[in-house]
Protein backbone atom coordinates (compact mmCIF):
# COMPACT_ATOMS: atom_id res chain seq x y z
CA UNK A 1 0.00 0.00 0.00
CA UNK A 2 1.96 3.55 -0.75
CA UNK A 3 1.93 5.98 1.64
CA UNK A 4 3.35 9.07 3.15
CA UNK A 5 4.82 9.31 6.38
CA UNK A 6 6.55 11.96 8.65
CA UNK A 7 10.39 11.06 9.04
CA UNK A 8 12.38 13.62 11.02
CA UNK A 9 12.20 17.04 9.81
CA UNK A 10 10.29 15.93 6.17
CA UNK A 11 8.52 12.97 4.52
CA UNK A 12 9.20 9.83 3.03
CA UNK A 13 6.14 8.21 0.54
CA UNK A 14 6.44 4.00 0.95
CA UNK A 15 5.47 2.08 -1.82
CA UNK A 16 5.90 -1.24 -4.15
CA UNK A 17 6.95 -0.91 -7.81
CA UNK A 18 5.33 -3.37 -10.53
CA UNK A 19 7.97 -5.68 -9.66
CA UNK A 20 7.67 -6.13 -5.81
CA UNK A 21 10.15 -4.24 -5.24
CA UNK A 22 9.60 -2.06 -1.61
CA UNK A 23 10.51 1.35 -3.19
CA UNK A 24 10.96 4.44 -0.28
CA UNK A 25 11.58 8.37 -1.16
CA UNK A 26 12.67 11.27 0.83
CA UNK A 27 10.83 15.30 0.44
CA UNK A 28 11.21 18.03 2.16
CA UNK A 29 7.87 19.72 2.05
CA UNK A 30 4.49 16.98 2.22
CA UNK A 31 3.07 18.62 -1.01
CA UNK A 32 5.73 17.60 -2.53
CA UNK A 33 5.80 13.94 -1.25
CA UNK A 34 2.21 13.60 -2.19
CA UNK A 35 2.44 14.94 -5.64
CA UNK A 36 5.27 12.29 -5.95
CA UNK A 37 3.87 9.46 -4.98
CA UNK A 38 0.01 10.07 -6.74
CA UNK A 39 2.07 10.75 -10.38
CA UNK A 40 4.05 7.30 -9.58
CA UNK A 41 0.90 5.34 -8.54
CA UNK A 42 -0.66 6.50 -11.66
CA UNK A 43 2.14 5.58 -14.03
CA UNK A 44 1.84 2.56 -12.59
CA UNK A 45 -1.58 1.92 -12.41
CA UNK A 46 -1.29 2.93 -16.38
CA UNK A 47 1.25 0.54 -17.08
CA UNK A 48 3.94 3.55 -17.76
CA UNK A 49 6.02 3.33 -15.10
CA UNK A 50 9.49 4.62 -15.17
CA UNK A 51 11.45 2.30 -12.95
CA UNK A 52 9.76 -0.57 -14.79
CA UNK A 53 13.15 -2.28 -16.40
CA UNK A 54 11.96 -3.64 -20.16
CA UNK A 55 12.86 -7.17 -19.72
CA UNK A 56 9.94 -7.23 -16.99
CA UNK A 57 7.50 -6.47 -19.50
CA UNK A 58 8.44 -8.02 -22.96
CA UNK A 59 7.56 -11.66 -23.40
CA UNK A 60 9.02 -14.20 -25.21
CA UNK A 61 7.05 -13.86 -28.06
CA UNK A 62 7.87 -10.29 -28.54
CA UNK A 63 11.18 -11.21 -29.35
CA UNK A 64 10.76 -14.29 -31.12
CA UNK A 65 8.86 -12.25 -33.54
CA UNK A 66 11.27 -9.87 -34.07
CA UNK A 67 14.13 -12.15 -34.57
CA UNK A 68 11.67 -13.72 -37.11
CA UNK A 69 11.38 -10.43 -38.97
CA UNK A 70 14.73 -9.47 -39.21
CA UNK A 71 16.35 -12.95 -39.74
CA UNK A 72 13.13 -15.09 -41.96
CA UNK A 73 15.11 -14.30 -45.04
CA UNK A 74 18.14 -15.97 -43.93
CA UNK A 75 19.64 -19.58 -45.48
CA UNK A 76 20.04 -21.00 -41.91
CA UNK A 77 16.63 -20.03 -40.92
CA UNK A 78 14.58 -21.70 -43.52
CA UNK A 79 16.12 -24.93 -43.00
CA UNK A 80 17.21 -25.43 -39.27
CA UNK A 81 16.68 -22.29 -36.94
CA UNK A 82 12.75 -21.97 -37.81
CA UNK A 83 12.47 -25.18 -36.01
CA UNK A 84 14.47 -23.64 -33.24
CA UNK A 85 12.89 -21.18 -32.44
CA UNK A 86 9.59 -23.18 -32.55
CA UNK A 87 11.17 -25.48 -29.93
CA UNK A 88 11.69 -22.70 -27.94
CA UNK A 89 8.25 -20.88 -27.87
CA UNK A 90 6.81 -24.68 -27.34
CA UNK A 91 9.29 -25.03 -24.05
CA UNK A 92 9.58 -21.78 -22.07
CA UNK A 93 6.39 -20.29 -23.56
CA UNK A 94 4.98 -17.78 -25.72
CA UNK A 95 3.98 -15.57 -22.90
CA UNK A 96 6.42 -15.92 -20.48
CA UNK A 97 8.78 -12.87 -19.73
CA UNK A 98 12.12 -12.24 -20.45
CA UNK A 99 12.74 -11.85 -16.45
CA UNK A 100 11.81 -14.97 -15.84
CA UNK A 101 14.02 -17.10 -18.03
CA UNK A 102 17.33 -16.88 -16.26
CA UNK A 103 20.63 -19.02 -16.55
CA UNK A 104 19.52 -21.92 -14.63
CA UNK A 105 16.72 -22.03 -17.26
CA UNK A 106 18.72 -21.82 -20.36
CA UNK A 107 21.25 -24.58 -18.67
CA UNK A 108 18.00 -26.88 -18.02
CA UNK A 109 16.88 -26.39 -21.60
CA UNK A 110 20.25 -27.56 -22.62
CA UNK A 111 19.90 -30.80 -20.75
CA UNK A 112 16.27 -31.41 -22.18
CA UNK A 113 17.50 -31.35 -25.55
CA UNK A 114 20.41 -33.40 -24.78
CA UNK A 115 17.80 -35.88 -23.84
CA UNK A 116 15.70 -35.24 -26.46
CA UNK A 117 14.73 -37.73 -29.47
CA UNK A 118 15.29 -37.11 -32.76
CA UNK A 119 12.14 -37.57 -35.14
CA UNK A 120 13.93 -40.47 -36.05
CA UNK A 121 14.35 -41.81 -32.58
CA UNK A 122 18.20 -41.46 -32.47
CA UNK A 123 19.90 -39.00 -29.47
CA UNK A 124 20.77 -35.87 -30.36
CA UNK A 125 24.42 -35.25 -31.07
CA UNK A 126 26.45 -32.51 -28.83
CA UNK A 127 26.59 -30.45 -32.25
CA UNK A 128 23.07 -29.96 -33.07
CA UNK A 129 22.51 -29.21 -28.95
CA UNK A 130 24.94 -26.53 -29.55
CA UNK A 131 23.40 -25.51 -32.94
CA UNK A 132 20.08 -24.73 -30.76
CA UNK A 133 21.39 -23.24 -27.99
CA UNK A 134 23.50 -20.99 -30.22
CA UNK A 135 20.17 -19.84 -31.99
CA UNK A 136 18.62 -18.90 -28.27
CA UNK A 137 22.10 -17.00 -27.64
CA UNK A 138 21.24 -15.09 -30.63
CA UNK A 139 18.32 -14.48 -29.70
CA UNK A 140 18.99 -13.19 -26.07
CA UNK A 141 21.97 -10.92 -27.62
CA UNK A 142 19.81 -9.42 -30.23
CA UNK A 143 17.21 -8.68 -27.32
CA UNK A 144 19.79 -6.90 -25.54
CA UNK A 145 21.20 -4.98 -28.66
CA UNK A 146 17.39 -3.63 -29.69
CA UNK A 147 17.34 -2.92 -26.13
CA UNK A 148 14.39 -5.27 -25.20
CA UNK A 149 16.34 -6.74 -21.99
CA UNK A 150 19.10 -5.03 -20.11
CA UNK A 151 21.08 -8.58 -19.91
CA UNK A 152 20.93 -11.87 -21.41
CA UNK A 153 21.23 -14.59 -18.98
CA UNK A 154 23.79 -16.78 -20.68
CA UNK A 155 25.83 -13.92 -19.34
CA UNK A 156 25.80 -14.83 -15.98
CA UNK A 157 27.79 -18.22 -16.14
CA UNK A 158 30.38 -20.11 -17.46
CA UNK A 159 29.69 -21.19 -21.17
CA UNK A 160 26.76 -23.52 -21.88
CA UNK A 161 28.11 -24.95 -25.68
CA UNK A 162 29.10 -29.08 -24.84
CA UNK A 163 32.49 -29.90 -26.18
CA UNK A 164 31.96 -31.93 -29.87
CA UNK A 165 33.54 -34.35 -31.37
CA UNK A 166 35.18 -33.11 -34.33
CA UNK A 167 37.10 -36.28 -35.66
CA UNK A 168 34.23 -38.01 -37.17
CA UNK A 169 35.94 -39.78 -40.80
CA UNK A 170 33.29 -41.42 -42.33
CA UNK A 171 33.67 -41.52 -46.46
CA UNK A 172 32.16 -44.03 -48.51
CA UNK A 173 34.60 -46.61 -51.37
CA UNK A 174 33.39 -46.79 -54.45
CA UNK A 175 30.75 -49.56 -54.31
CA UNK A 176 28.64 -47.62 -51.46
CA UNK A 177 28.73 -44.96 -53.89
CA UNK A 178 26.78 -46.81 -56.35
CA UNK A 179 24.53 -48.43 -53.72
CA UNK A 180 23.85 -45.00 -52.58
CA UNK A 181 23.29 -43.23 -55.73
CA UNK A 182 21.17 -46.14 -56.63
CA UNK A 183 18.92 -45.43 -53.95
CA UNK A 184 18.13 -42.05 -54.74
CA UNK A 185 15.26 -40.35 -56.41
CA UNK A 186 16.43 -38.17 -59.88
CA UNK A 187 16.71 -34.78 -57.58
CA UNK A 188 18.22 -36.08 -54.90
CA UNK A 189 20.85 -38.51 -57.34
CA UNK A 190 21.94 -34.77 -58.83
CA UNK A 191 22.28 -33.25 -55.54
CA UNK A 192 24.38 -36.08 -54.43
CA UNK A 193 26.52 -36.13 -57.48
CA UNK A 194 27.02 -32.59 -57.34
CA UNK A 195 28.27 -33.48 -53.46
CA UNK A 196 30.31 -36.25 -54.73
CA UNK A 197 31.92 -34.37 -57.61
CA UNK A 198 32.63 -30.82 -55.73
CA UNK A 199 33.04 -31.47 -51.79
CA UNK A 200 30.35 -28.57 -51.36
CA UNK A 201 28.56 -28.16 -48.27
CA UNK A 202 25.05 -28.73 -48.30
CA UNK A 203 24.09 -25.10 -48.06
CA UNK A 204 26.27 -23.89 -50.95
CA UNK A 205 24.79 -27.08 -52.88
CA UNK A 206 21.24 -26.58 -52.48
CA UNK A 207 22.02 -22.34 -52.85
CA UNK A 208 23.41 -23.01 -56.14
CA UNK A 209 22.42 -20.85 -58.70
CA UNK A 210 22.62 -20.90 -62.34
CA UNK A 211 24.76 -17.41 -62.84
CA UNK A 212 26.88 -18.83 -60.60
CA UNK A 213 28.29 -21.32 -63.20
CA UNK A 214 30.30 -20.13 -66.18
CA UNK A 215 33.46 -20.79 -67.89
CA UNK A 216 34.15 -24.20 -66.80
CA UNK A 217 33.66 -23.05 -62.98
CA UNK A 218 31.16 -23.34 -59.87
CA UNK A 219 32.03 -19.77 -58.14
CA UNK A 220 30.85 -19.78 -54.64
CA UNK A 221 30.65 -16.63 -52.30
CA UNK A 222 28.73 -17.21 -49.41
CA UNK A 223 30.77 -20.18 -47.70
CA UNK A 224 31.20 -21.17 -44.53
CA UNK A 225 34.51 -19.03 -43.86
CA UNK A 226 32.98 -15.79 -45.58
CA UNK A 227 35.86 -16.08 -48.02
CA UNK A 228 35.35 -16.86 -51.81
CA UNK A 229 36.40 -19.99 -53.71
CA UNK A 230 36.15 -21.73 -57.03
CA UNK A 231 35.66 -25.07 -57.81
CA UNK A 232 36.70 -26.81 -61.37
CA UNK A 233 33.13 -28.71 -63.28
CA UNK A 234 34.60 -32.00 -64.11
CA UNK A 235 32.62 -33.90 -67.31
CA UNK A 236 30.66 -35.90 -64.99
CA UNK A 237 29.04 -32.58 -63.56
CA UNK A 238 29.25 -30.55 -66.77
CA UNK A 239 26.76 -33.13 -68.14
CA UNK A 240 24.48 -33.41 -65.47
CA UNK A 241 23.78 -29.69 -65.47
CA UNK A 242 23.57 -29.64 -69.21
CA UNK A 243 20.76 -32.08 -68.36
CA UNK A 244 19.27 -30.03 -65.51
CA UNK A 245 18.92 -27.10 -67.31
CA UNK A 246 17.16 -28.92 -70.28
CA UNK A 247 14.44 -30.32 -68.02
CA UNK A 248 13.88 -26.47 -66.44
CA UNK A 249 13.12 -24.83 -69.66
CA UNK A 250 15.14 -21.61 -67.46
CA UNK A 251 12.12 -21.77 -65.02
CA UNK A 252 14.38 -21.72 -61.94
CA UNK A 253 16.74 -19.20 -61.10
CA UNK A 254 18.27 -22.03 -58.30
CA UNK A 255 19.81 -25.24 -60.26
CA UNK A 256 18.42 -27.92 -57.98
CA UNK A 257 14.23 -27.85 -58.19
CA UNK A 258 11.72 -30.73 -57.68
CA UNK A 259 8.61 -30.31 -58.89
CA UNK A 260 9.53 -26.70 -59.94
CA UNK A 261 10.18 -25.87 -56.78
CA UNK A 262 13.56 -24.84 -55.66
CA UNK A 263 14.71 -27.35 -52.93
CA UNK A 264 16.14 -26.24 -49.51
CA UNK A 265 15.88 -29.20 -47.58
CA UNK A 266 16.84 -32.93 -48.01
CA UNK A 267 17.46 -34.04 -44.48
CA UNK A 268 14.49 -36.48 -44.43
CA UNK A 269 14.73 -37.43 -47.81
CA UNK A 270 18.52 -38.02 -47.38
CA UNK A 271 18.27 -40.34 -44.23
CA UNK A 272 15.62 -42.63 -45.73
CA UNK A 273 18.17 -43.37 -48.96
CA UNK A 274 20.91 -44.18 -46.74
CA UNK A 275 18.52 -46.30 -44.77
CA UNK A 276 17.26 -47.78 -48.58
CA UNK A 277 21.13 -48.41 -49.52
CA UNK A 278 22.03 -50.45 -46.37
CA UNK A 279 24.90 -47.70 -45.74
CA UNK A 280 25.58 -47.41 -41.99
CA UNK A 281 26.52 -44.69 -40.26
CA UNK A 282 26.28 -41.75 -42.66
CA UNK A 283 25.44 -38.30 -42.89
CA UNK A 284 25.00 -35.78 -46.23
CA UNK A 285 28.43 -33.71 -44.73
CA UNK A 286 30.02 -37.15 -44.98
CA UNK A 287 29.60 -36.67 -48.94
CA UNK A 288 32.25 -33.98 -48.43
CA UNK A 289 34.74 -36.35 -46.78
CA UNK A 290 34.36 -38.91 -49.54
CA UNK A 291 34.87 -36.57 -52.42
CA UNK A 292 38.22 -35.60 -50.41
CA UNK A 293 39.14 -38.91 -49.51
CA UNK A 294 38.50 -40.37 -53.43
CA UNK A 295 40.45 -37.35 -54.24
CA UNK A 296 43.11 -38.22 -52.55
CA UNK A 297 43.41 -42.07 -53.22
CA UNK A 298 43.38 -41.19 -57.50
CA UNK A 299 46.45 -38.67 -56.87
CA UNK A 300 45.11 -35.93 -55.38
CA UNK A 301 47.29 -34.09 -53.23
CA UNK A 302 46.97 -32.25 -49.51
CA UNK A 303 46.66 -29.00 -51.30
CA UNK A 304 44.06 -29.72 -53.97
CA UNK A 305 41.69 -30.89 -51.32
CA UNK A 306 42.22 -27.77 -48.97
CA UNK A 307 41.78 -25.21 -51.82
CA UNK A 308 38.69 -27.42 -52.96
CA UNK A 309 37.16 -27.85 -49.24
CA UNK A 310 37.86 -24.20 -48.66
CA UNK A 311 40.22 -24.69 -45.96
CA UNK A 312 41.51 -21.30 -44.52
CA UNK A 313 44.74 -23.75 -43.02
CA UNK A 314 45.98 -27.55 -43.79
CA UNK A 315 45.21 -28.32 -39.87
CA UNK A 316 41.48 -29.47 -41.12
CA UNK A 317 42.90 -30.95 -44.16
CA UNK A 318 45.54 -33.14 -42.27
CA UNK A 319 42.63 -35.75 -41.33
CA UNK A 320 43.39 -37.19 -45.24
CA UNK A 321 47.10 -37.14 -44.74
CA UNK A 322 47.24 -41.20 -43.96
CA UNK A 323 45.30 -41.51 -47.26
CA UNK A 324 48.24 -39.50 -48.92
CA UNK A 325 50.59 -41.68 -47.36
CA UNK A 326 48.54 -45.22 -48.40
CA UNK A 327 48.41 -44.20 -51.32
CA UNK A 328 52.16 -43.35 -52.04
CA UNK A 329 52.62 -46.80 -50.36
CA UNK A 330 50.89 -48.38 -52.98
CA UNK A 331 52.29 -46.75 -55.86
CA UNK A 332 56.15 -47.80 -54.44
CA UNK A 333 54.67 -51.79 -54.77
CA UNK A 334 54.63 -50.82 -58.40
CA UNK A 335 58.02 -51.43 -58.84
CA UNK A 336 57.33 -54.99 -56.89
CA UNK A 337 60.57 -57.39 -58.52
CA UNK A 338 61.77 -54.47 -60.85
CA UNK A 339 65.36 -55.72 -59.46
CA UNK A 340 66.57 -59.35 -59.57
CA UNK A 341 67.90 -59.50 -56.12
CA UNK A 342 64.04 -59.50 -54.10
CA UNK A 343 62.35 -61.07 -56.92
CA UNK A 344 61.88 -64.68 -55.38
CA UNK A 345 61.17 -63.04 -51.71
CA UNK A 346 58.26 -61.02 -53.65
CA UNK A 347 57.12 -64.48 -55.03
CA UNK A 348 56.58 -65.60 -51.62
CA UNK A 349 55.01 -62.57 -50.19
CA UNK A 350 51.58 -60.74 -50.64
CA UNK A 351 51.46 -56.86 -49.68
CA UNK A 352 48.11 -56.34 -47.77
CA UNK A 353 46.60 -52.85 -47.09
CA UNK A 354 43.97 -51.49 -44.69
CA UNK A 355 40.90 -53.69 -44.00
CA UNK A 356 42.67 -56.69 -46.21
CA UNK A 357 43.40 -59.68 -44.77
CA UNK A 358 46.17 -60.72 -44.18
CA UNK A 359 48.00 -63.30 -47.07
CA UNK A 360 48.56 -67.02 -45.01
CA UNK A 361 52.12 -67.22 -46.62
CA UNK A 362 52.67 -64.05 -44.22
Amino acid sequence: MATVRKRGKGYQIDYFDPNGKRIRKSFKKKKDAEAELGKRVSLIAEGRYLDVKKDYTTTLEEILAKYEQNYKNQSSYKTAKRFFVEGIREYFGESTLLANIRYLNVETYRNYLKEKLTPHGTVKTDASVNREMSCLRHIFRKAVEWEMIEQSPFSRGKSLMLKENNKRFRFLMEDEITKLLDACPGYLHNIVECALNTGMRKGEILGLKWEQIRNGFIYLHETKPKEARQIPVNDALEIMFKEIRKKQYLTSEYVFTYQGKHVDDVKGSFYTVVKKAGIIDFRFNDLRHTFASQLIMKGGTLKDVQELLGHSTMTMTLRYAHLTQEHKRKAVNLLNGLTASNKKAICHKTVTFPNQEKSADM
